[in-house]
């Protein structure tokens, strides 16, 4: 099934009071495993860039001054996404400014019947723990020392890392290792039985047998337990 793993970065909170879009990163993933086709692009926000987003991703006004627009890229935008369901980690955030830019335009939202939210996956396993994206990394094993700013493609490529272990773990078939395959023998044993070395060890002594005897002598000529008796002192036939 073919996913988009998308994030996004902003000049602030909320959209609602004058904060726009300014990168936007998605990985395309199939069977939760990265294709290597990538949508990212910079943007343009009209506006300036307050200290405390910069300090989150490093992206100054003077750096996105000469980047498009949102309404210049949005068709690219739509039509790598197209309908395949979003992977978005607190997709609240990122959905709610998409739509605003979309709403400015006059496009249609995106509807969250096609979003995955990675966070509340990660609240539903790890109830109790802090599931940001850094605390997901840290718990799976994900190598993140290429984060040391917030960026919207890093962030998504890492983000379908942590999706495919929320999920399970990626299928073993598609790894790169070859599995060690243990090969066992049968030995098959024939049904005739097989000659003893040494014969077993006689079970009653000269005794018993002797008693035995004595009582099978009473018994009448006709009787099979004479006839088994001389069968056995006679021994097998050669």
């Amino acid at each position: 099934m073919r996913e988009i793993v998308l994030d996004t970065e902003t000049t602030g909170l909320n959209p609602l009071t004058g904060d726009r879009l300014v990168e936007i990163g998605c990985v395309e993933i199939y069977n939760r495993i990265p294709t290597g086709q990538v949508y990212h692009v910079y943007l343009n926000p009209q506006r300036d860039m307050p200290v405390e987003a910069f300090n989150v991703h490093g992206l100054s006004a003077e750096f996105l001054s000469d980047k498009p627009l949102f309404a210049q890229v949005v068709e690219e935008f739509l039509a790598f996404i197209e309908d395949s369901p979003l992977v978005i980690h607190n997709a609240a955030f990122d959905i709610g400014f998409i739509n605003a830019e979309l709403a400015k335009i006059g496009r249609p939202p995106i509807t969250f019947d096609r979003v995955i939210d990675t966070l509340s996956l990660a609240r539903r396993r790890h109830p109790g723990a802090s599931n940001r994206l850094d605390d997901l990394m840290s718990r799976y094993g994900i190598d993140g020392s290429r984060r040391t700013k917030h960026g919207a493609l890093l962030d998504s490529e890492l983000l379908a890392d942590v999706y495919a272990e929320l999920c399970g773990g990626r299928q073993t078939a598609l790894g790169l290792t070859v599995a060690e395959v243990r090969v066992e023998t049968t030995e098959i044993v024939s049904g005739l039985p097989r000659e003893r070395p040494r014969p077993l060890p006689a079970r009653l002594d000269a005794v018993q047998i002797a008693t035995h005897a004595a009582f099978v002598a009473t018994l009448g000529d006709g009787a099979i337990w004479k006839e088994y008796a001389a069968d056995t002192e006679a021994g097998p036939a050669a």
